[in-house]
């Protein structure tokens, strides 16, 4: 070669590794999953080499019908062999998946699919009538079911995959800044949006994830939130897909989750803050777990503790602090976190440890405009609340279709060598500790503002959360920002009679008054059940709450 002629730039895709670990270990199973009657059978079990053999040829079948490198893929396929099958032959082909949360609502679905403009569609054979009834996704021109007849499809994923057997290994020559995938967000703060996702990205996950928890090959899994799942094969772990409705962690049947554990000798399991309550309350020891992780939201420390009781003393539970765009940004021990109850009870807002290397991690000053480029002036002194940002190789630097909001949480810095970053703003309040740990204060959409000053969610809830009484609350504001009149919404635990929320507002008041900026809350409304995201179950819906709070007013007024 000449020396003047530039080498291809070397391939980055999160299947690369598949190939690999199915030349090592072709027989160790990837992932199981249960079938229509939840059980575990051999049929809807995933070998390495299987997974790698079938992907390849089902990458070659959607090449022949023009999904390839580059082609925008909407998915909408249940978390059976089939979704691991295909996300893994897209990004084989080098096409990019568009996954978007079904249980949103149909308006906000419908806009997600119109904004990312795909050019394929590939769901089971419901997705495909809603389509046809709905207009979802009419830019797509390449239809595929996974259903038995192509009814309302080009042609069935057995077919596809018949067509592409024997067409050998596939795997595009996609680089670093290709894009990988476009995930939207749960929503829970407005229309979700499409995070786009380039292949550095993914490789930057798997390799940041396995140093933090130090994850190392062989290990069985139980990840509850599949998109999770598609990190496992790369991570050479086996897969555990549960018997449960994804979209409702909260309403997960323990027992399925515990004979799961037991039967394929789970070693970790990863679930949002709502899934950890529903063991926490089963209350049965786990004693195979050596690692949990929950995400999604803050774990209430009750939930932390009692999941700590159950789990054996060698055990880790590890609370990844992060967003789709962009982690992990910090994690914490369970343990740690516990001996910083008291303060996030005071007040203090709630700890997400230290930064996940190479992650830096910086708090600038609130404000809700854009900031096009970096400045250490927006940096704020230490112990000052501020908004979180973060810049590492895991950040992602756009939305699709979506420039104002890309301004909004992007900013560009300017490196000392002339090269540039992207500083991502997480759109949450926080602030770094004397010993380097950072605390989460709320998202800053949920502030309060009022005349006197600003409260946080977090430094708010925490402080009321410790009445027995009370199962979680939220504040809200009601009126104008900067004259808002801070209301406590409260859901209080199962059982407890409407005659008790009197004297239970009274109580709640008193807690207030013995902190400064608790003192000033003196409206409680309760509520029969707060909304909640539908990704985690787990983030408290403010926006509709504050709605509700403000008509409650008026109509109280």
């Amino acid at each position: 070669m000449d020396e003047h002629t530039a080498s291809p730039p070397a391939t980055v895709n999160i299947a690369a590794a598949l190939p690999r670990l199915a030349q090592a270990a072709p027989g160790r199973i990837a992932m199981r999953c249960p079938g229509p009657d939840g059980r575990y059978a051999d049929a809807h079990a995933l070998s390495y080499g299987a997974l790698d053999a079938r992907s390849d040829a089902i990458a070659a079948g959607l090449a022949a019908r023009g999904i390839v490198r580059g082609t925008r893929t909407v998915l909408m396929v249940r978390p059976t062999p089939e979704f691991f099958l295909l996300m893994f032959a897209l990004f084989k082909a080098g096409a990019v998946p568009v996954l978007v949360d079904p249980g949103i609502d149909r308006r906000a679905l419908k806009q997600c699919l119109d904004e990312a403009q795909p050019e394929a569609f590939i769901g089971i054979p419901l997705a495909h009538l809603a389509r046809v009834v709905l207009g979802w996704a009419k830019s797509a021109r390449v239809h595929i079911t996974t259903g038995r007849w192509a009814l309302l499809g080009d042609a069935t994923l057995a077919e596809i995959e018949r067509a592409g057997t024997g067409a050998g290994p596939q795997l595009a020559a996609t680089a670093g800044d290709d894009v990988a995938a476009i995930l939207f967000t749960s929503g829970s703060t407005g229309v979700p949006k499409g995070v786009v996702y380039r292949h550095r990205h993914f490789a930057a996950q798997v390799d940041m994830l396995r140093e933090a928890f130090g994850i190392g090959a062989g290990g069985v899994d139980l990840p509850t939130f599949p998109p999770f799942a598609l990190f496992d094969p790369a991570l050479g772990l086996t897969s555990i897909i549960p018997d449960m409705d994804p979209t409702q962690p909260a309403k997960a049947d323990p027992r399925t989750l515990h004979a799961a554990i037991a039967r394929f000798g789970v070693d970790q399991l990863f679930g949002s803050p709502a899934l950890m309550g529903v063991l926490a309350k089963h209350g049965q020891p786990l004693p195979g777990l050596r690692r949990v992780t929950s995400a999604g939201a803050p774990v209430p420390p009750q939930t932390v503790a009692t999941m700590l009781d159950l789990l054996p003393d060698d055990a880790n539970f590890w609370t990844p602090y992060g967003a789709t765009e962009c982690l992990p940004v910090a994690v914490i021990e369970g343990r740690e976190l516990l001996r910083l109850r008291m303060r996030t009870e005071q007040g203090a807002g709630t700890c997400v440890g230290r930064p996940v290397p190479p992650n830096v991690v910086r708090i600038i000053r609130v404000d809700d405009a854009a900031i096009p480029a970096w400045s250490d002036a927006w940096m704020v002194q230490g112990g000052q609340v501020g908004e979180i940002t973060v810049a590492g190789p895991s950040a992602t630097d756009t939305y699709f279709n979506r420039d104002a909001q890309t301004r909004l949480a992007k900013i560009t810095e300017t490196l000392p060598d002339g090269g540039t970053r992207i500083v991502h703003r997480m759109g949450d309040l926080g602030y770094f500790d004397t010993e380097g740990r950072l605390w989460f204060c709320g998202r800053k959409g949920h502030r309060v503002v009022t005349a006197t000053g600003t409260l946080c969610t977090e430094q708010v809830e925490p402080v009321f959360n410790v009445h027995p009484e009370v199962r979680r609350t939220a504040l809200v504001g009601v009126g104008a920002k900067g004259a808002q009149t801070p209301v406590l919404c409260v859901e209080l635990e199962a059982g407890i009679a409407k005659t008790e929320q009197s004297r239970i507002a009274d109580e709640l008041r008193h807690i207030g008054e013995g902190f400064v900026h608790t003192g000033r809350i003196e409206r409680v409304l309760f509520h029969p059940g707060f909304p909640v995201d539908i990704r985690h179950n787990a983030k408290i819906g403010r926006e509709t709450l504050a709605v509700w709070a403000a008509k409650r007013t008026q109509d109280l007024a």
